[in-house]
């Protein structure tokens, strides 16, 4: 029988009192399982941190000595008990380590996305489809008219001028997958990366990622090259070089508000659309859809007469 309490939203997260842990919380506590290192899912200072080897490297490296306080690192598919919750991690295909966490308590199957994609990723473990009773699901853009494009056919974009980019990206996850886009179809571009992201750089190359050609920032090399050139830097920083000059302003993101003053509209996105959520539902096969992280009002209204769908926001 499903629990509809097996996993609720608090202050702190989503938490699971059957196994006392919570799922990415937002707060410091005991028990933390931890889908991906973004620093909207993964905080410091947690007791104890169930992950990824990967998602464990990134927390360390932004939190330093606070990153937590023992690391429990899972390959994907093993399983291993928290109170009497059978936990595994199956690859969620959203940045290097991201994880689904799929939970079993009393023979009921629950499986939380975290953050996901679909579209294919050289620098990451693709996702990878595991049946459940109950399908814990974001819904970042849980809307139909939302359909993102390819990021094989919107970096294509980028050959369409020769001006120099300042090309705005996350460091983490983003900035990584669009190196790898920019090796691949945009051959005559020079990549230059902000010192703030060669660490996760670094790090997805210390996990075996090729990561093809690019180099650290220098501000004489971007000066005396005014064509083909591509700075790549954190969004911090974007916003602050607003009046740079003699480049081209471009952010990846599949958010349309955020492209609205740019050059060139890039729209990479890094989470799954109305599409592919409709496919994950298909794969998983899931009685009940939980939904967080934004609005499940339209999957509520699409499967109304087929499926339990409520929110957990």
């Amino acid at each position: 029988m499903i629990l509809d309490d097996f996993i609720v939203l608090t202050k702190t997260g989503l938490f699971c009192s059957y196994g006392d842990f919570y799922l990415d919380p937002k707060e410091i506590v005991k028990n933390a399982v931890i889908s991906h290192a973004h620093g909207d899912h993964a905080i410091g200072g947690n007791l104890n941190v169930f992950c990824t080897e990967a998602t464990a490297l990134f927390m360390k490296h932004r939190y330093r000595k606070f990153a937590g306080g023992e690391f429990h690192l899972k390959t994907f598919y093993e399983i291993f008990d928290l109170n009497g919750v059978k936990i595994s991690f199956i690859p969620a295909g959203h940045i290097l380590g991201s994880a689904q966490v799929l939970m079993e308590y009393q023979g009921v199957k629950y499986l939380y996305t975290g953050d996901y994609k679909l579209q294919p990723d050289k620098t990451c473990e693709p996702i990878e489809f595991v049946q459940a009773d109950v399908l814990i699901t974001e819904t970042t853009f849980a809307d139909p008219n939302t359909q993102h494009p390819t990021a094989e056919e919107e970096i294509l974009k980028l050959n369409g001028t020769q001006t120099n980019i300042m090309l705005g990206a996350y460091a983490l996850g983003k900035c990584q997958r669009l190196i790898s886009l920019m090796n691949d179809y945009c051959p005559d571009k020079r990549i230059l990366v902000h010192h703030s992201m060669l660490p996760f750089v670094k790090i997805y190359e210390q996990m075996g990622v090729n990561m093809g050609k690019y180099e650290p920032y220098d501000r004489k090399v971007m000066k005396n090259n005014l064509t083909n050139m591509v700075y790549l830097v954190p969004p911090m920083v974007f916003r602050s070089y607003f009046k740079a000059i003699n480049v081209i302003r471009v952010f990846a993101t599949g958010w349309k508000h955020l492209q609205n003053s740019h050059e060139i509209q890039l729209y990479i996105s890094d989470h799954v659309d109305w599409n592919d959520i409709m496919e994950t539902i298909k794969q998983v096969k899931p009685t009940q859809v939980w939904t967080n992280h934004g609005s499940g009002a339209e999957l509520k209204n699409h499967f109304e007469a087929s499926l339990v769908v409520k929110s957990l926001d």
